[in-house]
Protein backbone atom coordinates (compact mmCIF):
# COMPACT_ATOMS: atom_id res chain seq x y z
CA UNK A 1 0.00 0.00 0.00
CA UNK A 2 1.64 4.01 -0.53
CA UNK A 3 -0.07 4.88 2.76
CA UNK A 4 -0.16 3.89 6.19
CA UNK A 5 -3.89 2.50 7.00
CA UNK A 6 -5.79 2.97 10.60
CA UNK A 7 -9.43 1.36 11.37
CA UNK A 8 -10.99 3.80 9.35
CA UNK A 9 -9.47 3.54 6.11
CA UNK A 10 -9.56 0.01 6.50
CA UNK A 11 -13.21 0.21 5.63
CA UNK A 12 -12.96 1.76 2.22
CA UNK A 13 -13.85 0.52 -0.86
CA UNK A 14 -11.32 -1.06 -3.54
CA UNK A 15 -12.50 1.24 -5.55
CA UNK A 16 -12.23 4.75 -3.75
CA UNK A 17 -8.46 3.44 -2.87
CA UNK A 18 -7.23 3.67 -6.48
CA UNK A 19 -7.15 7.64 -5.45
CA UNK A 20 -4.60 7.71 -3.38
CA UNK A 21 -0.97 8.71 -3.37
CA UNK A 22 1.79 8.52 -0.90
CA UNK A 23 2.64 11.78 0.73
CA UNK A 24 6.30 11.79 0.17
CA UNK A 25 6.72 13.70 3.18
CA UNK A 26 11.23 14.15 2.35
CA UNK A 27 9.55 15.81 -0.35
CA UNK A 28 8.44 18.98 1.47
CA UNK A 29 11.55 21.61 0.84
CA UNK A 30 12.71 24.04 3.73
CA UNK A 31 11.20 26.52 1.61
CA UNK A 32 7.93 24.80 1.58
CA UNK A 33 8.26 24.47 5.62
CA UNK A 34 8.74 27.96 6.17
CA UNK A 35 5.45 28.63 3.63
CA UNK A 36 3.34 26.41 6.14
CA UNK A 37 4.75 28.23 9.22
CA UNK A 38 4.45 31.54 7.74
CA UNK A 39 0.54 31.14 7.03
CA UNK A 40 -0.07 28.86 10.09
CA UNK A 41 1.28 31.56 12.39
CA UNK A 42 -0.16 34.31 10.98
CA UNK A 43 -3.53 32.51 10.25
CA UNK A 44 -3.72 31.24 13.94
CA UNK A 45 -2.88 35.38 14.95
CA UNK A 46 -5.63 36.22 13.13
CA UNK A 47 -8.45 33.68 13.56
CA UNK A 48 -8.21 33.28 17.34
CA UNK A 49 -9.98 36.31 16.67
CA UNK A 50 -12.46 35.53 13.99
CA UNK A 51 -12.61 31.57 14.07
CA UNK A 52 -15.47 29.58 14.76
CA UNK A 53 -14.42 28.64 18.47
CA UNK A 54 -14.00 24.55 17.08
CA UNK A 55 -10.49 25.95 15.28
CA UNK A 56 -8.24 26.32 17.50
CA UNK A 57 -9.56 23.55 19.81
CA UNK A 58 -9.29 21.34 16.62
CA UNK A 59 -5.56 22.00 15.64
CA UNK A 60 -4.31 20.62 18.94
CA UNK A 61 -6.91 17.76 18.70
CA UNK A 62 -6.35 16.79 15.08
CA UNK A 63 -2.51 17.27 15.51
CA UNK A 64 -1.50 20.42 12.97
CA UNK A 65 1.29 21.84 14.41
CA UNK A 66 2.29 25.94 13.43
CA UNK A 67 6.10 24.80 12.82
CA UNK A 68 5.75 21.59 10.36
CA UNK A 69 3.81 20.51 7.50
CA UNK A 70 1.48 17.57 9.21
CA UNK A 71 2.64 14.48 8.74
CA UNK A 72 -0.45 12.17 8.06
CA UNK A 73 1.06 9.02 9.56
CA UNK A 74 0.69 11.37 12.30
CA UNK A 75 -2.54 12.87 11.88
CA UNK A 76 -4.41 9.57 11.27
CA UNK A 77 -3.07 8.21 14.90
CA UNK A 78 -4.61 11.56 16.03
CA UNK A 79 -7.85 11.44 14.12
CA UNK A 80 -8.66 7.80 14.50
CA UNK A 81 -9.69 9.00 17.77
CA UNK A 82 -12.36 11.24 16.98
CA UNK A 83 -13.50 8.36 14.54
CA UNK A 84 -11.98 9.80 10.87
CA UNK A 85 -8.59 9.53 8.86
CA UNK A 86 -7.22 11.44 6.19
CA UNK A 87 -5.16 10.60 2.87
CA UNK A 88 -3.31 12.17 0.25
CA UNK A 89 -4.41 12.36 -3.04
CA UNK A 90 -3.32 14.69 -6.12
CA UNK A 91 -5.09 17.95 -6.43
CA UNK A 92 -8.85 17.34 -7.16
CA UNK A 93 -10.57 14.41 -7.37
CA UNK A 94 -13.95 14.34 -9.27
CA UNK A 95 -16.62 15.30 -7.03
CA UNK A 96 -18.87 12.01 -6.44
CA UNK A 97 -15.40 10.67 -5.49
CA UNK A 98 -14.37 13.37 -3.11
CA UNK A 99 -17.69 13.13 -1.33
CA UNK A 100 -17.49 9.46 -0.85
CA UNK A 101 -14.32 9.87 0.81
CA UNK A 102 -16.16 12.02 3.43
CA UNK A 103 -19.24 9.59 3.88
CA UNK A 104 -16.42 6.96 5.05
CA UNK A 105 -15.59 9.41 7.27
CA UNK A 106 -11.74 10.38 5.21
CA UNK A 107 -10.37 13.89 4.95
CA UNK A 108 -9.35 13.66 1.45
CA UNK A 109 -5.56 15.92 1.22
CA UNK A 110 -3.76 17.31 -1.91
CA UNK A 111 -0.17 16.96 -0.40
CA UNK A 112 1.38 19.47 -2.56
CA UNK A 113 2.24 22.83 -0.87
CA UNK A 114 1.77 26.18 -2.91
CA UNK A 115 4.54 27.91 -4.16
CA UNK A 116 5.83 31.49 -1.99
CA UNK A 117 4.48 33.31 -4.75
CA UNK A 118 1.03 31.85 -4.39
CA UNK A 119 1.48 32.21 -0.49
CA UNK A 120 -1.82 34.16 0.04
CA UNK A 121 -4.57 31.48 -2.13
CA UNK A 122 -4.11 29.15 -4.63
CA UNK A 123 -6.90 27.47 -6.65
CA UNK A 124 -5.52 24.27 -6.17
CA UNK A 125 -6.36 22.24 -3.23
CA UNK A 126 -2.84 21.82 -1.24
CA UNK A 127 -2.03 20.79 2.32
CA UNK A 128 -2.77 24.14 3.84
CA UNK A 129 -6.18 24.70 2.81
CA UNK A 130 -7.17 20.61 3.16
CA UNK A 131 -4.64 19.98 6.60
CA UNK A 132 -5.03 23.45 7.98
CA UNK A 133 -8.65 24.50 6.79
CA UNK A 134 -10.95 20.76 6.85
CA UNK A 135 -8.75 19.06 9.73
CA UNK A 136 -9.65 21.81 12.62
CA UNK A 137 -13.20 21.94 12.45
CA UNK A 138 -14.11 18.19 11.85
CA UNK A 139 -13.22 18.22 16.01
CA UNK A 140 -16.61 19.85 16.37
CA UNK A 141 -18.66 16.31 16.93
CA UNK A 142 -21.70 18.48 15.43
CA UNK A 143 -20.03 19.64 12.23
CA UNK A 144 -18.04 16.35 11.73
CA UNK A 145 -21.66 14.41 11.32
CA UNK A 146 -22.77 17.49 8.69
CA UNK A 147 -19.62 16.60 6.72
CA UNK A 148 -20.42 12.74 6.48
CA UNK A 149 -24.16 13.13 6.03
CA UNK A 150 -23.18 15.50 3.08
CA UNK A 151 -20.42 13.08 1.42
CA UNK A 152 -23.55 10.31 2.16
CA UNK A 153 -25.72 12.28 -0.03
CA UNK A 154 -23.46 14.27 -2.13
CA UNK A 155 -21.77 10.67 -3.79
CA UNK A 156 -25.59 10.29 -4.76
CA UNK A 157 -26.32 13.52 -6.60
CA UNK A 158 -26.79 12.62 -10.47
CA UNK A 159 -24.30 14.44 -12.78
CA UNK A 160 -24.29 15.70 -16.44
CA UNK A 161 -22.27 15.07 -19.06
CA UNK A 162 -20.67 18.11 -19.23
CA UNK A 163 -19.85 18.15 -15.39
CA UNK A 164 -16.93 15.64 -15.93
CA UNK A 165 -15.58 17.99 -18.70
CA UNK A 166 -16.22 21.56 -16.54
CA UNK A 167 -13.82 19.04 -13.92
CA UNK A 168 -11.36 18.45 -15.94
CA UNK A 169 -11.12 22.04 -17.19
CA UNK A 170 -11.08 23.65 -13.61
CA UNK A 171 -8.03 20.78 -12.50
CA UNK A 172 -6.58 21.89 -15.27
CA UNK A 173 -6.36 25.60 -14.54
CA UNK A 174 -5.44 24.84 -10.62
CA UNK A 175 -2.42 23.06 -12.00
CA UNK A 176 -0.85 25.09 -14.69
CA UNK A 177 -1.77 27.93 -12.40
CA UNK A 178 0.61 26.49 -9.78
CA UNK A 179 3.30 25.44 -11.84
CA UNK A 180 6.15 27.59 -12.14
CA UNK A 181 6.99 29.54 -15.46
CA UNK A 182 3.12 28.82 -17.14
CA UNK A 183 2.97 31.62 -19.22
CA UNK A 184 0.33 33.88 -19.10
CA UNK A 185 -1.38 33.04 -22.57
CA UNK A 186 -2.41 29.23 -20.99
CA UNK A 187 -3.65 30.52 -17.91
CA UNK A 188 -6.08 32.88 -20.01
CA UNK A 189 -6.91 30.29 -22.64
CA UNK A 190 -7.67 27.76 -19.68
CA UNK A 191 -9.44 30.13 -17.58
CA UNK A 192 -11.43 31.35 -20.81
CA UNK A 193 -12.42 27.63 -21.48
CA UNK A 194 -13.86 27.44 -17.81
CA UNK A 195 -15.75 30.42 -18.43
CA UNK A 196 -17.32 28.74 -21.85
CA UNK A 197 -18.34 25.82 -20.08
CA UNK A 198 -19.73 27.42 -17.25
CA UNK A 199 -21.84 29.52 -19.44
CA UNK A 200 -22.83 26.80 -21.55
CA UNK A 201 -23.81 24.18 -18.87
CA UNK A 202 -27.45 24.48 -19.40
CA UNK A 203 -29.94 22.97 -16.63
CA UNK A 204 -27.63 22.71 -13.88
CA UNK A 205 -27.40 19.15 -12.50
CA UNK A 206 -27.67 17.61 -9.00
CA UNK A 207 -23.72 17.45 -8.58
CA UNK A 208 -23.52 21.01 -9.96
CA UNK A 209 -26.17 22.46 -7.49
CA UNK A 210 -25.28 20.34 -4.41
CA UNK A 211 -21.15 21.26 -5.23
CA UNK A 212 -22.62 25.19 -4.33
CA UNK A 213 -23.84 23.86 -1.36
CA UNK A 214 -20.41 22.76 0.00
CA UNK A 215 -18.73 25.62 -1.89
CA UNK A 216 -20.78 28.10 0.54
CA UNK A 217 -20.58 25.88 3.81
CA UNK A 218 -17.52 23.40 3.62
CA UNK A 219 -15.12 25.96 1.85
CA UNK A 220 -16.03 29.44 2.19
CA UNK A 221 -18.61 29.49 4.96
CA UNK A 222 -19.83 31.85 7.96
CA UNK A 223 -20.87 31.32 11.52
CA UNK A 224 -22.84 33.25 13.50
CA UNK A 225 -25.53 36.43 12.32
CA UNK A 226 -24.36 38.70 9.36
CA UNK A 227 -23.51 41.37 11.73
CA UNK A 228 -21.06 39.13 13.69
CA UNK A 229 -19.61 36.46 11.94
CA UNK A 230 -17.07 34.22 12.58
CA UNK A 231 -15.30 31.63 10.21
CA UNK A 232 -15.51 28.03 9.73
CA UNK A 233 -14.94 27.14 6.30
CA UNK A 234 -11.87 25.56 5.25
CA UNK A 235 -11.37 27.86 2.01
CA UNK A 236 -11.36 31.08 4.40
CA UNK A 237 -9.39 29.08 7.25
CA UNK A 238 -6.15 28.34 4.56
CA UNK A 239 -6.05 31.79 2.89
CA UNK A 240 -4.44 34.84 4.70
CA UNK A 241 -6.04 36.82 1.82
CA UNK A 242 -9.42 35.95 2.18
CA UNK A 243 -9.60 34.99 5.85
CA UNK A 244 -8.74 38.80 5.94
CA UNK A 245 -10.97 39.83 3.09
CA UNK A 246 -13.99 38.46 3.76
CA UNK A 247 -14.94 40.27 6.99
CA UNK A 248 -14.82 43.86 5.32
CA UNK A 249 -17.87 45.46 4.94
CA UNK A 250 -17.83 45.12 0.61
CA UNK A 251 -17.80 41.57 1.20
CA UNK A 252 -21.75 40.63 1.33
CA UNK A 253 -23.19 38.69 4.25
CA UNK A 254 -26.54 36.26 3.28
CA UNK A 255 -28.45 34.36 5.53
CA UNK A 256 -27.94 30.77 4.59
CA UNK A 257 -30.30 28.81 3.05
CA UNK A 258 -31.57 26.47 0.25
CA UNK A 259 -30.75 29.35 -2.11
CA UNK A 260 -27.20 28.85 -2.21
CA UNK A 261 -27.01 25.55 -3.88
CA UNK A 262 -28.57 28.16 -6.97
CA UNK A 263 -25.41 30.83 -6.22
CA UNK A 264 -22.64 29.59 -8.58
CA UNK A 265 -19.05 30.71 -7.55
CA UNK A 266 -15.64 31.70 -9.52
CA UNK A 267 -12.60 29.23 -7.72
CA UNK A 268 -10.15 31.92 -9.10
CA UNK A 269 -11.64 35.20 -7.56
CA UNK A 270 -11.67 35.95 -4.08
CA UNK A 271 -15.83 35.61 -3.18
CA UNK A 272 -18.11 38.92 -3.24
CA UNK A 273 -21.04 37.26 -1.24
CA UNK A 274 -20.26 34.89 1.26
CA UNK A 275 -23.38 32.97 3.54
CA UNK A 276 -23.89 32.85 7.27
CA UNK A 277 -25.61 29.92 9.15
CA UNK A 278 -26.77 30.51 12.60
CA UNK A 279 -25.37 27.50 13.94
CA UNK A 280 -24.03 24.01 12.84
CA UNK A 281 -26.92 22.33 12.89
CA UNK A 282 -28.90 24.68 10.79
CA UNK A 283 -26.31 23.25 7.82
CA UNK A 284 -27.70 19.46 8.49
CA UNK A 285 -31.26 21.11 7.93
CA UNK A 286 -30.66 22.71 4.66
CA UNK A 287 -29.19 19.79 3.50
CA UNK A 288 -31.90 17.68 4.00
CA UNK A 289 -34.03 20.07 2.56
CA UNK A 290 -32.07 20.11 -0.51
CA UNK A 291 -31.92 16.24 -0.33
CA UNK A 292 -36.01 16.06 -0.60
CA UNK A 293 -35.25 17.54 -4.42
CA UNK A 294 -32.84 15.34 -5.35
CA UNK A 295 -33.88 12.01 -7.09
CA UNK A 296 -32.14 10.20 -4.36
CA UNK A 297 -35.60 10.85 -2.74
CA UNK A 298 -38.09 11.40 -5.45
CA UNK A 299 -37.10 8.89 -8.12
CA UNK A 300 -39.95 8.95 -10.62
CA UNK A 301 -39.66 9.86 -14.30
CA UNK A 302 -37.62 12.72 -14.12
CA UNK A 303 -35.02 10.44 -11.97
CA UNK A 304 -35.03 8.47 -14.51
CA UNK A 305 -34.31 10.98 -16.83
CA UNK A 306 -31.22 12.41 -15.08
CA UNK A 307 -29.97 8.85 -14.93
CA UNK A 308 -30.35 8.79 -19.05
CA UNK A 309 -28.49 12.41 -19.84
CA UNK A 310 -25.79 11.87 -16.93
CA UNK A 311 -24.34 8.88 -19.07
CA UNK A 312 -22.81 7.56 -16.11
CA UNK A 313 -23.19 4.21 -14.35
CA UNK A 314 -25.80 5.04 -12.22
CA UNK A 315 -28.88 3.10 -9.98
CA UNK A 316 -33.02 2.81 -9.44
CA UNK A 317 -34.93 1.58 -6.61
CA UNK A 318 -38.16 0.66 -7.40
CA UNK A 319 -41.15 0.43 -4.57
CA UNK A 320 -40.37 -2.98 -3.89
CA UNK A 321 -36.67 -2.43 -2.59
CA UNK A 322 -35.25 -4.07 -5.83
CA UNK A 323 -32.37 -2.13 -6.85
CA UNK A 324 -31.09 -1.60 -10.64
CA UNK A 325 -27.56 -0.80 -11.48
CA UNK A 326 -26.19 -0.04 -14.72
CA UNK A 327 -26.32 2.77 -17.70
CA UNK A 328 -29.65 3.96 -18.70
CA UNK A 329 -30.46 4.12 -22.18
CA UNK A 330 -34.07 4.88 -22.23
CA UNK A 331 -37.20 5.21 -20.47
CA UNK A 332 -40.87 4.90 -21.83
CA UNK A 333 -43.72 7.56 -19.76
CA UNK A 334 -47.37 7.54 -19.64
CA UNK A 335 -49.25 10.06 -17.52
CA UNK A 336 -46.09 11.61 -16.12
CA UNK A 337 -44.56 7.99 -14.74
CA UNK A 338 -42.61 5.54 -16.08
CA UNK A 339 -43.68 2.86 -17.39
CA UNK A 340 -40.43 0.76 -18.94
CA UNK A 341 -36.38 1.82 -18.67
CA UNK A 342 -34.21 -0.37 -20.35
CA UNK A 343 -30.39 -0.31 -19.86
CA UNK A 344 -27.06 -1.02 -21.78
CA UNK A 345 -24.37 -2.95 -21.38
CA UNK A 346 -23.38 -4.44 -17.82
CA UNK A 347 -26.35 -4.33 -15.61
CA UNK A 348 -26.70 -5.37 -12.23
CA UNK A 349 -29.57 -6.11 -9.43
CA UNK A 350 -29.79 -5.77 -5.73
CA UNK A 351 -31.88 -5.31 -2.53
CA UNK A 352 -30.51 -3.65 0.11
CA UNK A 353 -27.28 -2.89 -1.42
CA UNK A 354 -26.72 -6.47 -1.84
CA UNK A 355 -26.11 -7.72 -5.15
CA UNK A 356 -28.83 -10.53 -5.75
CA UNK A 357 -27.87 -13.70 -6.56
CA UNK A 358 -27.49 -14.87 -10.22
CA UNK A 359 -28.01 -11.00 -11.28
CA UNK A 360 -24.72 -9.91 -11.68
CA UNK A 361 -22.98 -8.13 -14.79
CA UNK A 362 -22.58 -11.79 -16.11
CA UNK A 363 -25.74 -12.40 -15.92
CA UNK A 364 -27.39 -9.03 -17.55
CA UNK A 365 -24.22 -8.31 -19.79
CA UNK A 366 -26.22 -6.71 -22.83
CA UNK A 367 -28.84 -4.94 -20.32
CA UNK A 368 -31.90 -5.31 -18.79
CA UNK A 369 -35.30 -3.69 -19.47
CA UNK A 370 -38.38 -3.95 -17.68
CA UNK A 371 -41.97 -2.62 -16.71
CA UNK A 372 -43.03 -0.72 -13.55
CA UNK A 373 -46.52 0.23 -12.39
CA UNK A 374 -50.01 -1.37 -11.93
CA UNK A 375 -51.36 -3.97 -14.71
CA UNK A 376 -54.18 -2.21 -16.47
CA UNK A 377 -58.03 -2.77 -14.49
CA UNK A 378 -56.09 -4.28 -11.59
CA UNK A 379 -55.80 -1.88 -8.34
CA UNK A 380 -53.55 -4.09 -6.54
CA UNK A 381 -49.97 -4.11 -7.58
CA UNK A 382 -48.46 -7.33 -8.03
CA UNK A 383 -45.90 -6.44 -5.21
CA UNK A 384 -49.21 -6.33 -3.08
CA UNK A 385 -50.80 -9.21 -3.86
CA UNK A 386 -50.54 -12.58 -1.64
CA UNK A 387 -49.98 -15.73 -3.27
CA UNK A 388 -53.95 -16.10 -3.28
CA UNK A 389 -53.90 -13.22 -5.06
CA UNK A 390 -51.12 -14.40 -7.52
CA UNK A 391 -52.74 -17.09 -8.37
CA UNK A 392 -56.02 -15.77 -8.97
CA UNK A 393 -54.52 -13.60 -11.72
CA UNK A 394 -52.83 -16.78 -12.76
CA UNK A 395 -49.21 -15.49 -11.76
CA UNK A 396 -47.61 -18.94 -10.59
CA UNK A 397 -45.11 -21.48 -11.75
CA UNK A 398 -45.41 -23.11 -15.26
CA UNK A 399 -48.60 -21.03 -16.27
CA UNK A 400 -48.56 -19.11 -19.49
CA UNK A 401 -49.91 -15.44 -19.15
CA UNK A 402 -49.61 -12.57 -20.78
CA UNK A 403 -49.46 -9.24 -18.17
CA UNK A 404 -51.12 -6.29 -19.52
CA UNK A 405 -49.76 -2.78 -17.88
CA UNK A 406 -50.60 0.41 -17.68
CA UNK A 407 -48.76 2.47 -20.36
CA UNK A 408 -49.54 0.29 -23.25
CA UNK A 409 -46.54 -2.65 -22.00
CA UNK A 410 -46.98 -6.08 -22.21
CA UNK A 411 -45.38 -9.16 -21.19
CA UNK A 412 -46.23 -12.57 -22.47
CA UNK A 413 -44.76 -15.82 -21.61
CA UNK A 414 -44.30 -18.77 -19.32
CA UNK A 415 -43.42 -18.01 -15.71
CA UNK A 416 -40.29 -19.92 -14.27
CA UNK A 417 -40.09 -18.85 -11.26
CA UNK A 418 -40.11 -15.93 -8.80
CA UNK A 419 -37.46 -14.28 -6.42
CA UNK A 420 -38.63 -13.10 -2.88
CA UNK A 421 -36.99 -11.41 -0.40
CA UNK A 422 -36.85 -12.17 3.16
CA UNK A 423 -40.00 -10.59 4.61
CA UNK A 424 -41.30 -13.00 1.41
CA UNK A 425 -42.45 -10.10 -1.05
CA UNK A 426 -42.02 -10.89 -4.75
CA UNK A 427 -39.18 -9.31 -6.37
CA UNK A 428 -38.72 -10.66 -9.64
CA UNK A 429 -40.96 -12.62 -12.00
CA UNK A 430 -38.87 -14.89 -14.53
CA UNK A 431 -40.24 -16.06 -17.66
CA UNK A 432 -39.14 -18.22 -20.53
CA UNK A 433 -40.37 -17.98 -24.10
CA UNK A 434 -41.41 -14.53 -23.05
CA UNK A 435 -42.17 -10.81 -25.44
CA UNK A 436 -42.14 -7.79 -24.66
CA UNK A 437 -44.01 -4.72 -26.46
CA UNK A 438 -44.98 -1.61 -26.00
CA UNK A 439 -48.18 -1.29 -28.13
CA UNK A 440 -47.09 -2.58 -31.35
CA UNK A 441 -43.34 -2.19 -30.61
CA UNK A 442 -41.23 -5.24 -29.41
CA UNK A 443 -38.81 -4.71 -26.76
CA UNK A 444 -37.71 -7.58 -26.25
CA UNK A 445 -37.80 -11.02 -27.03
CA UNK A 446 -35.85 -14.20 -25.32
CA UNK A 447 -35.45 -17.35 -27.27
CA UNK A 448 -32.90 -19.75 -25.37
CA UNK A 449 -32.71 -17.40 -22.34
CA UNK A 450 -35.10 -16.38 -19.70
CA UNK A 451 -36.14 -12.99 -19.08
CA UNK A 452 -36.59 -11.74 -15.28
CA UNK A 453 -39.00 -9.06 -14.70
CA UNK A 454 -38.63 -6.25 -12.30
CA UNK A 455 -41.44 -5.80 -9.69
CA UNK A 456 -42.30 -2.29 -8.72
CA UNK A 457 -45.30 -0.38 -8.72
CA UNK A 458 -42.64 3.38 -9.01
CA UNK A 459 -39.56 4.12 -8.91
CA UNK A 460 -38.77 5.53 -5.55
CA UNK A 461 -35.39 6.68 -6.14
CA UNK A 462 -32.51 7.33 -9.12
CA UNK A 463 -28.42 8.24 -7.86
CA UNK A 464 -25.35 8.10 -8.96
CA UNK A 465 -23.42 5.20 -8.56
CA UNK A 466 -24.07 1.31 -8.26
CA UNK A 467 -26.54 0.04 -5.38
CA UNK A 468 -23.33 -2.37 -4.36
CA UNK A 469 -20.17 -1.31 -5.00
CA UNK A 470 -18.66 -4.94 -5.51
CA UNK A 471 -21.09 -5.91 -8.50
CA UNK A 472 -19.15 -3.61 -10.95
CA UNK A 473 -15.32 -3.11 -11.65
CA UNK A 474 -14.95 0.66 -10.20
CA UNK A 475 -11.35 1.15 -10.42
CA UNK A 476 -10.93 2.81 -13.67
CA UNK A 477 -9.89 6.31 -12.99
CA UNK A 478 -7.89 8.26 -15.28
CA UNK A 479 -6.99 11.65 -15.20
CA UNK A 480 -5.70 13.96 -18.32
CA UNK A 481 -3.10 15.83 -16.15
CA UNK A 482 -1.08 15.53 -13.37
CA UNK A 483 0.05 17.92 -10.78
CA UNK A 484 3.86 19.30 -12.65
CA UNK A 485 6.88 19.12 -10.40
CA UNK A 486 9.09 22.08 -11.25
CA UNK A 487 12.48 21.55 -12.23
CA UNK A 488 14.89 22.32 -9.38
CA UNK A 489 17.78 25.06 -10.90
CA UNK A 490 21.54 25.08 -9.24
CA UNK A 491 20.57 28.69 -7.48
CA UNK A 492 17.23 27.60 -6.36
CA UNK A 493 18.89 24.72 -4.64
CA UNK A 494 21.15 26.68 -2.90
CA UNK A 495 18.33 29.11 -2.11
CA UNK A 496 16.86 25.78 0.02
CA UNK A 497 20.01 25.02 1.66
CA UNK A 498 19.79 28.61 3.19
CA UNK A 499 16.46 27.87 4.48
CA UNK A 500 17.53 24.33 5.87
CA UNK A 501 20.42 25.96 7.81
CA UNK A 502 18.19 28.61 9.50
CA UNK A 503 15.89 26.16 9.91
CA UNK A 504 17.95 23.95 12.00
CA UNK A 505 19.33 27.05 13.51
CA UNK A 506 15.87 27.97 14.84
CA UNK A 507 15.20 24.39 16.23
CA UNK A 508 18.70 23.98 17.35
CA UNK A 509 19.76 21.25 15.41
CA UNK A 510 22.49 23.34 14.46
CA UNK A 511 23.81 26.73 16.09
CA UNK A 512 27.11 27.04 14.58
CA UNK A 513 25.45 28.51 11.33
CA UNK A 514 26.49 32.06 10.56
CA UNK A 515 22.91 33.97 10.01
CA UNK A 516 25.26 37.38 8.67
CA UNK A 517 26.22 34.86 6.31
CA UNK A 518 22.92 34.02 4.84
CA UNK A 519 21.90 37.50 4.85
CA UNK A 520 24.76 38.76 2.91
CA UNK A 521 24.02 35.90 0.38
CA UNK A 522 20.08 36.76 0.59
CA UNK A 523 21.33 40.77 -0.11
CA UNK A 524 23.80 39.40 -2.98
CA UNK A 525 22.02 36.47 -4.86
CA UNK A 526 18.16 36.47 -3.98
CA UNK A 527 17.19 40.07 -3.38
CA UNK A 528 14.05 39.13 -4.07
CA UNK A 529 13.53 36.52 -1.56
CA UNK A 530 11.26 37.94 1.53
CA UNK A 531 9.98 35.45 3.65
CA UNK A 532 13.71 34.14 4.62
CA UNK A 533 14.96 37.49 5.73
CA UNK A 534 11.50 37.63 8.03
CA UNK A 535 12.84 34.21 9.97
CA UNK A 536 16.45 35.95 10.02
CA UNK A 537 14.68 39.00 11.95
CA UNK A 538 12.65 36.36 14.14
CA UNK A 539 16.15 34.80 15.35
CA UNK A 540 17.55 38.02 15.72
CA UNK A 541 14.19 39.58 17.83
CA UNK A 542 14.83 36.39 19.78
CA UNK A 543 18.11 36.73 20.46
CA UNK A 544 18.46 40.23 21.35
CA UNK A 545 20.53 40.98 18.56
CA UNK A 546 19.68 44.63 17.56
CA UNK A 547 21.94 45.88 15.59
CA UNK A 548 21.43 42.37 13.18
CA UNK A 549 17.76 43.11 13.46
CA UNK A 550 18.21 46.50 11.84
CA UNK A 551 19.85 45.51 8.93
CA UNK A 552 17.28 42.64 8.26
CA UNK A 553 14.60 45.71 8.18
CA UNK A 554 16.73 47.68 6.38
CA UNK A 555 16.76 44.69 3.38
CA UNK A 556 13.26 44.03 3.95
CA UNK A 557 12.72 47.56 3.04
CA UNK A 558 14.69 47.21 -0.29
CA UNK A 559 12.74 44.29 -0.89
CA UNK A 560 9.98 45.68 -0.73
CA UNK A 561 11.06 48.83 -2.89
CA UNK A 562 11.98 46.24 -5.71
CA UNK A 563 8.30 44.32 -5.45
CA UNK A 564 5.94 46.34 -3.81
CA UNK A 565 2.90 43.22 -4.27
CA UNK A 566 4.79 41.41 -1.32
CA UNK A 567 5.13 44.94 1.04
CA UNK A 568 2.43 43.50 3.25
CA UNK A 569 3.31 40.26 3.70
CA UNK A 570 6.39 41.13 4.73
CA UNK A 571 5.23 44.20 7.52
CA UNK A 572 2.74 40.93 8.62
CA UNK A 573 5.77 38.93 9.30
CA UNK A 574 7.30 41.30 10.83
CA UNK A 575 4.63 42.63 13.11
CA UNK A 576 3.92 39.13 14.10
CA UNK A 577 7.40 38.91 15.42
CA UNK A 578 7.01 42.12 17.09
CA UNK A 579 3.91 40.91 18.86
CA UNK A 580 5.64 37.60 20.05
CA UNK A 581 8.54 39.83 21.58
CA UNK A 582 6.25 41.89 23.34
CA UNK A 583 4.50 39.05 24.53
CA UNK A 584 7.55 37.20 25.46
CA UNK A 585 8.68 40.45 27.22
Amino acid sequence: MSYKSNPVLDKLPEHLRQYIKPQNYGDYSAIDQAVWRYVMRKNVDYLSKVAHGSYLDGLKKTGISVDHIPNMYGMNRILKEIGWAAVAVDGFIPPSAFMEFQAYNVLVIASDIRQLDHIEYTPAPDIIHEGAGHAPIIANPEYAEYLRRFGEIGCKAISNAKDFELYEAVRHLSIIKEAAGTPKEEIDAAQKRIEKLQDNMGEPSEIALIRNLHWWTVEYGLIGTPEHPKIYGAGLLSSIGESAWCMKEKVKKVPYSIEAAYTSFDITQPQPQLFVTPDFAFLNQVLEDFADTMALRTGGLSGLQKLIASKELGSIELSTGLQISGNFESVIGHKGNPVYFQTKGKTALAYREKELVGHGIEQHASGFGSPVGKLKGINLAIENMAPRDLKAYNIFEGRKIELDFEGGIKVAGEIVTGTRNLSGAILLVTFKDCKVTHNDELLFESKEETYSMAVGESVVSAFNGPADVNSFDLITHEISSTTIKPEISEQQTRLEQYYDQIRHFREGKNTTISRHKVLDALQNEYPNDWLLSVELYELAKANGDIEFAEEILSHLEDVKRGNPKVGHLIDDGVELVEDNFVIQR
